[in-house]
C-alpha cells in the first residue's frame, strides 16, 4: 500500500526524453565552450595556466578548448568570461573526439559525416532492444553513479529497449569508463573480442577520453590507446564530462542505436531540431 500511496502522490516521474526535451538540461553546466572572439584578455592570468588538465591551448593570440579533457571546473569561465562560457547542453555526445574541440576545426564536418555513415551501417543492427556491457578501466566512481541512475524510475532506460548485461557475449554496446589502468588493457581486449558483431564502443567521461586529472604519462592510457590495432575504431561515441549527466550518457546510447543523429536535439513529439555545426 505504501508504494500505491507514493505513486498517487507523485504521479509519473519518468522523463519524457527523448520523445520530448527535458527541462533539466537548461540548468546543468555540461561543457565549456570558447566564445566567437576567442581572444584571451591580457588583464588576467592565462587560462592555459589555470586549467588543471591542459584542456586549453593558445596559438597566435587565439585559444582552443578540448572538451575531451575539460572537467568543467569553470576556472577559465571565472577568469575570462568574455572568452569562455559554460554550456547547459546535456546532449553533448558526438562521434569524434575532434568534434569536442571548441571552436571546431574547419574540416570537422566532413570527418563527422564519414564517421556517421560508418556507424550508421552498424547501428541498423541495433534498432532492436540492445544490451550493454559496462567496463570500468579504473574510474573514480563518479561515472558509475550516473550510469546506475539510468535504471531508476526517472530515466528508466528499459522503456527504450536498453538493458545492462553481465556477459559480453550477450552485449551489443561496450560502455567504457575510467582512465585506463595498465592491468585492464587485457580484460578490455578480451571483452571486445567476446562481443557479438557489430561492436559499438561508447566512452563515458573525461577519464576514458584523455586520462582526466591523472596524466597518461603516469602509466594510464585513455581508451583510444588502451587496445592499439583493434578491429573497431575506439571509441565510436564520445561523451564528455566529469562526470556527464545521465541525459548525456543516454544521448550517446541513442546515437549508437541510430535513434538520434549528430547535431540534432530532441524536440516535441519525437521531432528533431537541427543544431547546425555548433561543435
Amino acid at each position: 500500500m505504501g508504494w500505491l500511496g507514493r505513486g498517487l502522490r507523485h504521479g509519473i516521474v519518468t522523463t519524457p526524453y527523448p520523445r520530448k526535451p527535458d527541462g533539466y538540461g537548461e540548468h546543468f553546466a555540461a561543457t565549456v565552450v570558447v566564445r566567437a572572439n576567442g581572444e584571451p584578455s591580457t588583464a588576467t592570468p592565462p587560462a592555459t595556466e589555470l586549467c588543471p588538465t591542459r584542456a586549453i591551448q593558445e596559438s597566435k593570440g587565439r585559444v582552443q578548448l578540448d572538451q575531451g579533457r575539460c572537467i568543467c571546473c569553470l576556472r577559465c569561465v571565472k577568469a575570462d568570461p568574455h572568452v569562455f562560457a559554460s554550456s547547459p547542453d546535456t546532449e553533448s555526445a558526438t562521434l569524434s573526439s575532434r568534434a569536442l574541440i571548441s571552436p571546431s576545426p574547419p574540416d570537422i564536418s566532413e570527418d563527422v559525416e564519414l564517421l556517421r555513415q560508418s556507424l550508421g551501417r552498424r547501428a541498423r543492427a541495433l534498432r532492436r532492444s540492445i544490451h550493454i556491457r559496462h567496463i570500468d578501466l579504473g574510474s573514480d566512481g563518479s561515472e558509475e553513479w550516473e550510469i546506475a541512475a539510468l535504471t531508476n524510475p526517472v530515466y528508466d532506460v528499459n522503456r527504450l529497449g536498453i538493458f545492462f548485461t553481465a556477459s559480453p557475449r550477450h552485449a551489443d554496446i561496450a560502455l567504457v569508463t575510467g582512465m585506463g589502468a595498465p592491468g585492464m588493457a587485457g580484460p578490455l581486449a578480451r571483452t571486445l573480442e567476446a562481443m557479438a558483431r557489430p561492436v559499438v564502443v561508447v566512452a563515458v567521461g573525461v577519464d576514458a577520453l584523455s586520462g582526466g586529472m591523472v596524466a597518461p604519462g603516469h602509466g594510464f592510457k585513455p581508451l583510444a590507446e588502451a587496445v592499439p590495432g583493434h578491429h573497431s575504431p575506439i571509441p565510436d561515441i564520445v561523451v564528455p564530462g566529469s562526470p556527464p549527466s545521465p541525459f548525456a550518457i543516454l544521448h550517446g546510447l541513442l546515437l549508437a542505436m541510430g535513434r538520434l543523429s549528430p547535431g540534432q536535439a530532441t524536440g516535441p513529439d519525437n521531432a528533431t531540431v537541427d543544431r547546425g555545426a555548433s561543435r
